[in-house]
């Protein structure tokens, strides 16, 4: 365990880091053309990870056991279905999360 100092010192690294990397882009794009590589990562990455993050839970199931990926396969459609129907994030989220407590409640996993 850190000690208090020692979390200080630990926290103010990290702010440094995070500010630095959050800073870069403009500090070294500013008064230039955005490179067509950058173009395309910011066109295409949020994308990608949400379907990574959306993708990921299904890697570890057990289908081999019960409810065989049940509570996980239901909320996940009901988060595509009510993104669909509303277009919108937070309900979809929270739709899909609220559901997939209840299940895992309800078939006692």
């Amino acid at each position: 365990m850190l000690s208090v100092p020692q979390a200080f010192t630990a926290s103010l690294a990290m702010a440094a880091v995070i500010l630095f990397c959050r800073a870069l882009p403009f500090l070294f794009f500013s008064g230039k053309k955005t490179p067509r590589f950058l173009s395309f990562v910011e066109l295409y990455m949020p994308a990608l990870a949400m379907t990574v993050l959306a993708l990921s839970p299904y890697a570890s199931l057990n289908w081999s056991e019960a409810p065989h990926g049940l509570p996980e396969v239901l909320a996940g459609l009901l988060v595509v279905l009510l993104h669909l129907w509303k277009r919108n994030a937070l309900v979809s989220i929270l739709g899909g999360a609220g559901m997939y407590m209840v299940l895992e409640r309800v078939l006692g996993v």
